[in-house]
């Protein structure tokens, strides 16, 4: 299962990101994903470097109140996944940054209590894992992960050329003490 999960994860990865350049200025993105009884209306508008970005959730008990911010980039996607298997359902919306470096932002919220939205916060690149990195993030979710691949950088490498090969990270969702984290719970390197 664990060579499936890189092929796996490269072939939806390819898919996901497949946006001309061309088309970064003013992308609007705009998707319904629905788990456990609950859709999630994910809209992102706005030109430039800054989009607009609003959750909207139906289908829990009792209403909840949109989610609304502003992402520095655009958004590329998004997943709804229960991925701490708690039979409620988390969005996922991935952000990518402009520039060169294409830096991933993580905008992620879990369902509490059937009536609430809960921020999620994607654990801080550190240690060997942060080793060579310079963004170009993916995010997908497979099997249960939340999966995070970049290219490795070595010394001397230009930003448009990686030498290094690829890091991929799978993330579990855990209940930290104010909220939910997701933590690296592998980190493979091919």
């Amino acid at each position: 299962m664990k060579r499936l999960l890189p092929q796996l994860t490269a072939a939806a990865l390819l898919l996901a990101t497949a946006l001309p350049r061309s088309a970064w200025a003013g992308t609007a993105f705009n998707q319904t994903l629905k788990l456990q009884g609950t859709s999630f209306q994910v809209q992102s508008t706005g030109a430039g470097s800054q989009q607009q970005l609003t959750i909207t959730t139906t289908g829990a008990k009792q209403p909840i109140k949109p989610i609304q911010q502003t992402v520095n980039g655009r958004v590329v996607g998004a997943k709804v996944a229960d991925l701490n298997g708690n039979g409620t359902p988390e969005i996922y919306v991935f952000v990518q940054g402009a520039g060169s470096g294409s830096y991933a932002e993580l905008v992620a919220y879990a369902v509490i209590n059937s009536s609430d939205l809960s921020p999620i916060y994607l654990q801080e690149l550190t240690g060997s894992a942060a080793q060579g990195y310079r963004g170009h993030d993916q995010f997908e979710v497979v099997e249960g992960c939340l999966v995070r691949r970049f290219p490795i950088y070595k010394p001397g490498d230009t930003n448009a050329k990686a030498s290094g090969g690829e890091r991929q990270i799978c993330y579990k969702l855990f209940n930290g003490e104010a909220s939910w984290i997701l933590r690296p719970t592998s980190v493979l390197k091919f």
